[in-house]
């Protein structure tokens, strides 16, 4: 079964289960008139229209690039991530305005075993969907069911504080409905920031993930003729799709035809492994012994730079005289003070050469 039908048979699951839970928590809230039981049936409507817009989301990020899109519509489930995390974030403040009042104005609800009992029931049932949804999620990396199947935790929660309440209300005839109401509130509207934060963030874009980076770094490596991998660059189109470029260091010695069949391969292993496109840049490497010393040289002096994460790509064009080399520099120095001062001393110290330094960016581990 592919990803987007993962998804929506998910995300059906969520709605009948949800708008059930609804039907119970609404008649009950209503019957016994407490205000935290009706709130938490509205949240579980919620929960119902999110998992709806989860599939309209997802059919239309599945629809197929075309001209004016080439890159897919794969960014439609943040959109629809965010509208879910909008939609969260209402029925807190909602939920806030009505609770908040009962604290100085509480009114004793009318509970009774019975009604205790299919609470507590529903408190099971809304934790399973919970484990179910957010499980489903991280296997296919699904942003969307991975927030619903959280949300769904926490309302598991929220209601199991419910039955405290009300036990705590049929045994002592203390009312705790204002308060445990304003306190659902703040959790939902808490939850809601912290989803639309996490997929806005996504949206601008963040850093791949260090396992992905290192793993498909490591797998380039592999092949005999590549000397090291660097500028491992990647674009998020969609949750699961990948695009992006590598730089890889050769000897200097190879011919384009050798250089052809190398990349092709990469390109091949890369895209079946991992499922990612790949675009294959390359750097020479000196076969040349003599050279050696004014890069030992130059490694010396970088390593008086701590803000220098990484050096590669150094090459001696031996009939200009020049001397070019890459350098990854900390996000929090000031990158292009960091060069010159680099340049100036290896220059310094090799007044013979021109030296120039590309600044590359922390892109990836």
């Amino acid at each position: 079964m592919d990803r987007n039908k993962i998804i929506v048979k998910t995300s059906v699951i969520g709605i009948m289960v949800n708008l059930i839970l609804v039907a119970f928590k609404a008649t009950i809230g209503i019957m016994v008139n407490s205000i935290a039981i009706t709130l938490d049936a509205v949240n579980n409507l919620t929960d119902a229209l999110s998992s709806i817009i989860t599939i309209i989301g997802t059919k239309l990020a599945g629809k197929a690039p075309d001209k004016k899109h080439p890159y897919g519509y794969g960014r439609i489930e943040y959109f629809s991530s965010v509208i879910i995390s909008v939609i969260v974030l209402l029925a807190g403040i909602t939920a806030l305005e009505e609770s908040f009042p009962k604290i100085f104005n509480p009114v004793l609800a009318d509970y009774n075993f019975v009604s205790i009992f299919i609470i507590a029931v529903a408190v099971v049932v809304k934790f399973l969907l919970g484990r179910y949804v957010k499980d489903k999620g991280k296997e296919i990396n699904s942003q969307s069911l991975v927030a619903s199947g959280s949300d769904a935790l926490f309302d598991a929660i929220l209601s199991l504080s419910t039955v405290v309440a009300a036990i705590i209300s049929l045994i002592w005839n203390i009312s705790l409905e204002g308060i445990l109401g304003t306190i659902i509130a703040l959790v939902i509207i808490k939850a809601a920031i912290e989803m639309l934060s996490e997929t806005l963030s996504s949206m601008i874009g963040t850093r791949v993930d260090s396992e992905i980076t290192d793993r498909l770094k490591e797998t380039v490596k592999s092949f005999d003729e590549v000397l090291g991998a660097y500028d491992l660059v990647l674009h998020n189109y969609g949750p699961t799709q990948l695009m992006g470029s590598v730089h890889v260091e050769l000897k200097d010695n190879m011919t384009a035809r050798d250089i052809h069949k190398l990349t092709r391969k990469i390109q091949y292993h890369i895209n079946n492994e991992f499922g990612i496109v790949l675009t294959v840049g390359i750097y020479a490497s000196n076969t040349d012994k003599e050279f050696g010393k004014i890069k030992e040289d130059l490694i010396e002096i970088i390593k008086n730079y701590p803000e220098i994460l990484e050096m590669h790509g150094f090459y001696v064009d031996d009939d200009i005289n020049l001397i070019t080399f890459d350098i990854i520099v900390d996000f929090n120095a000031n990158s292009h003070k960091v060069k010159e001062k680099v340049l100036e001393e290896i220059r310094n110290k090799y007044p013979n050469y021109q030296f120039d330094a590309l600044l590359d960016a922390d892109y990836s581990n």
